[in-house]
């Protein structure tokens, strides 16, 4: 395989818009079930924020070497200040939308000896003003990107996703989209679509062959207009339908330890693979390495470039 294009992707310019969550880890020891009720007593002995869903891709991106804008709305609170210091510490330049009327999307894991035993959800959609606000700060930050890439969670931030995708189509600039449920028509005009397994089916059915899948999947393609789709399959690996056909590459031997924001550290690999002038198989091919040594990491992690090197 050639070798990682450093130089390229450190120039690369990514603009990641999306769903921003905090992922918040509380680290325990279990030595007793509770008098209360048949469950565990954690007792807390370490806590950890994470940046997660689309600010996590773009933490991806700078681990990679790249650089990277994160536009999202996050509330007035503890967690959306807690979004701003994490990206800010970790390199990535933010226009974040603040939306006095919602919580920001936090996903709080309690976890004993390494075992996740509860999470616990807050999350609201955006007010429509925030999304106004979003379409218009993506529209000013266009032309200093090479590429746009869209983090879809369904938590609301993009539910105008066709006027974004218009707008960088009309700024000249590829659209990577990781989405999210089944009505996959938001997403015509994109250059990529990254569905995982369990959203492919949602999208086009379950395949009994691999000639169904691509059946369906050209078809899909066509319809959305897209150059590419890939395939994320697990330990079946990933699978990409462009005009040229099919391509496939099988997941490498890791021990899959954690697959929580796999599919981050995929898009940003394609993101930034793809800015520096890579083609569509050399950029899976990446993300494919990227996402095997992901998973063997606990929690939303990041893969660096002298990883993959």
């Amino acid at each position: 395989m050639m070798k990682f294009p450093l130089d390229a992707v450190s120039r690369a310019r990514v603009l990641v818009v999306g769903d921003v969550m905090l992922d918040r880890y509380w680290f325990g020891e279990v030595e007793r079930i509770s008098p209360e009720a048949p469950v565990p007593v954690v007792r807390v002995a370490r806590r950890e924020d994470r940046l997660g869903g689309a600010a996590n891709v773009a933490r991806n991106i700078v681990a990679l070497g790249g650089q990277a804008t994160l536009l999202g709305v996050v509330g007035t609170d503890e967690a959306g200040q807690k979004v701003a210091q994490l990206a800010a510490e970790a390199g990535i330049g933010t226009k974040l939308v603040d939306d006095a009327s919602l919580h920001t999307t936090t996903k709080m894991r309690v976890l004993g000896r390494q075992q996740q035993l509860l999470r616990i959800d807050f999350e609201q959609g955006p007010a429509p003003q925030s999304l106004e606000r979003v379409q218009a700060e993506m529209s000013a930050l266009l032309r200093d990107h090479d590429v746009l890439v869209l983090s879809d969670y369904a938590k609301g931030v993009l539910g105008q996703v066709e006027g974004l995708i218009a707008a960088a189509r009309q700024a000249g600039l590829p659209v990577l989209v990781d989405p999210k449920g089944h009505l996959y028509r938001r997403y015509r005009g994109a250059s990529l679509v990254t569905p995982n397994r369990a959203e492919m089916q949602e999208a086009v059915g379950r395949w009994q062959t691999e000639d169904e899948l691509t059946e369906r999947a050209q078809a899909l393609r066509g319809e959305l207009q897209l150059e590419a789709l890939l395939v994320t399959r697990s330990e079946q690996g990933m699978t990409l339908f462009t005009q040229a056909g099919r391509a496939h590459v099988d997941a490498l031997a890791h021990e899959v330890f954690d697959v929580s924001g796999a599919g981050d550290t995929v898009l940003a690999t394609l993101a930034v693979t793809r800015a520096a002038g890579l083609s569509w198989e050399d950029a899976m091919r990446w993300a494919n390495r990227a996402g095997g040594i992901v998973v063997g990491k606990l929690g939303t992690s990041v893969v660096t470039a002298g990883e993959l090197a």
